[in-house]
Order: C-alpha cells, then structure tokens, then sequence
C-alpha cells in the first residue's frame, strides 16, 4: 500500500519577488483567477466560469506555489504527488501511447497549471517572471526529494524548456487537445540529469537556479544577455541560441504547463 508523503513547503526571495507555498483562502483564490486568464480566457484549454476561478478535483489535494510581485500575484504552479490520479492518467491519456505505464513512486510528481500572469505587456518582465517561477519549481523539487516531473505541454514550449536548459523528454507524439485543439505532448523532466548536465554547459544559470540564500541575484544569475555587443549571455550561452530561445518565449501565445 503507496502512503502519502508529507508535503514540504517553500518560501524564498529573488530580489523584490516572492516564491511561495499558497497556504491561504484569498492566495489560493487568486490563484484560480490568474489560471482562469490563462487557460479558460486566453488560451480556451478549458471553459469559462462566471465567477473567473478555475478550479477542478484536482485541487483538493494538489499543492500549489505562487511567485509574488508585491503583493500581486503573477506566476502560479501545481504539484500532484502520488498516491493522488495525475491528470496524464484521465485528462490527458490521450498523450500517451496505449499500454504506457505512469511512474507513481516517491520521487515523482506531476505538474500542472504553471502560468504567468497575461495582464503583463512587458515582454521581457514576462520572461524574468518565468525563469524565476521555474527556480521555484526547482527548488521545490529539491525541498520535497522529487527527481521527476510529468508535464503536459504544447510542442512548442517542449523546445523552449530544453533551450532554457531543463532535460525534458518527451513521451508522447505531439496530440490535439480538444475544446482548443492544442498540439501537446506529455513529457518528463529528470532533475538528476539537469544537475549532471546544467552545471557543465551553462554554470551560471545553474549556481543561481540552485541558490536562495541571495548570494547570487538575477542579473549576474545570467539568462537574459544584457549586453548585445557580447558573444555569450552571462550565463555562457552562446548570443545565437539565446535568441533562438528568447524568440519562442516571447512569441508564444500564452506560457504554460496544462
């Protein structure tokens, strides 16, 4: 018999933005309306509700973290740890080729709903947001001994994790997801490959990603080149695949995990 794991919490600054464990009513709330934005409003991955709150069965036992702005909240993600169904299981069975089996061990989660506030017009305050909620999926990964992490995404966004440097592989052909027909793929992302890989071919990104104690801050943390005139970003990418990488963000129509 699977016993249920106790969930750890996170809570962590990066610079004036907040990475935490939503614990309260009005957060979790707030939460439900950013991802009514997101996936009812803009995307139309699932139907609008009158009340702007999108919420199913899955967050009665899901954990959720929010990235905060001030007291704005602009980034979320959900965690579903076994014994609880993972949404690949049911949802988005149609991912998977018939026969596939779901690791459902200790070290394995699904995550899902990650989004960023759509409210944003800053194009690269967007992408910093993003790079800083992923941190908080690292780091709750880390914080609850998690190495895997199932994810439902479009095709394209597969490509923009694995130019950020996150070892993703997919597990699926690319699907439409009705009611919006999306082209998605499951996919699992193995931190213990990430730590193997990330600190030999993009150490600065790394060092920041792994750090909270705000010894290492965002800018220096890299990703984002500040300086056109150089060949490499801070974090050593070279100038071509960051705008490679830069490009996809900042032409998706929405940033999301489903």
């Amino acid at each position: 018999m699977q016993v249920m794991q106790e969930i750890r919490p996170i809570e962590f600054m990066e610079d004036e933005l907040l990475v935490k464990t939503l614990t309260d009513e009005d957060e979790l709330k707030a939460s439900f309306h950013l991802r009514h934005q997101v996936f009812a409003e803009r995307l139309k991955w699932v139907g609008c509700n009158q009340d702007r709150l999108e919420i199913d069965t899955y967050d009665s036992f899901a954990t959720s973290v929010g990235l905060f702005d001030g007291a704005q909240l602009r980034g979320v993600f959900r965690m579903v740890a076994p014994p609880y169904p993972f949404m690949l299981e049911s949802e988005f069975r149609s991912c998977l080729a018939p026969g596939s089996e779901i690791r459902r061990e200790r070290d394995t989660v699904e995550i899902t709903r990650l989004a960023i506030d759509p409210t944003l017009s800053d194009r690269g305050l967007s992408i910093r947001f993003m790079q800083v909620l992923f941190k908080g999926v690292y780091q709750w990964s880390i914080q609850n001994d998690v190495r895997f992490l199932y994810m439902v995404v479009e095709k394209r966004f597969l490509r923009v994790l694995r130019g950020m440097g996150f070892s993703c592989e997919a597990i699926s052909q690319a699907v439409c997801i009705p009611p919006a027909e999306a082209l998605s793929i499951a996919a699992v992302l193995d931190w213990q490959r990430f730590r193997e890989v990330c600190p030999v071919e993009n150490p600065a990104f790394y060092n920041w990603i792994d750090i909270v104690d705000g010894s290492t801050v965002f800018e220096k943390s890299g990703f984002v080149a500040k300086d056109a005139r150089d060949n490499y970003t801070e974090t050593r990418m070279p100038r071509s695949r960051w705008a490679r990488v830069k490009g996809r963000l900042e032409t998706e129509k929405g940033l999301a995990v489903a």
